[in-house]
């Protein structure tokens, strides 16, 4: 599915949370955070990416099918060296189901968009040690 203000004011309409060691993370598109902030630092970690597997092209597919898209997505991870954490998205709207997610420490915005190209993904969560999460287009790294 291309890129539209709908889709857009939808991804922007989710809240990303993370479970780190310690604690849950609520994230938002453009919205700084002094928590992920200051983990990032005490973790060392410069880069991060949140990348789900479920409904590829926002299309909304069985849960089966993303429980095993999904699981691929985490080992691609782990065979790639990443120790992905556990998330979810959760959409402000109650018509749209939560989605497991990954958060990633390190991954380069190429790579994490090479991933979320792979499982259909119109876009993914990428960020810096600043704490603010942004919304990355898949085709559109230009603007990141």
């Amino acid at each position: 599915m291309a890129k539209t203000t709908e889709l857009e004011a939808a991804y922007r309409a989710t809240t990303y949370r993370v479970f780190l060691p310690g604690g849950v993370c609520d994230l938002r598109p453009g919205v700084a955070s002094d928590t992920l902030r200051c983990w990032l630092e005490t973790a060392g970690a410069g880069r991060f990416a949140i990348l789900t597997a479920h409904n590829p092209g926002s299309s909304l597919i069985d849960a089966g099918q993303n429980a095993l898209r999904q699981s691929q997505l985490e080992c691609d991870l782990l065979e790639s060296g990443y120790e992905p954490y556990a998330g979810e998205n959760v959409a402000d709207k109650d018509t749209w189901a939560d989605e497991e997610s990954c958060f990633i420490l390190d991954i380069s915005v190429a790579e994490a968009l090479a991933l979320g190209e792979k499982y259909g993904q119109n876009a993914i969560i990428c960020g810096g040690d600043d704490g603010v999460p942004e919304l990355v287009w898949i085709g559109d790294q230009a603007t990141y």
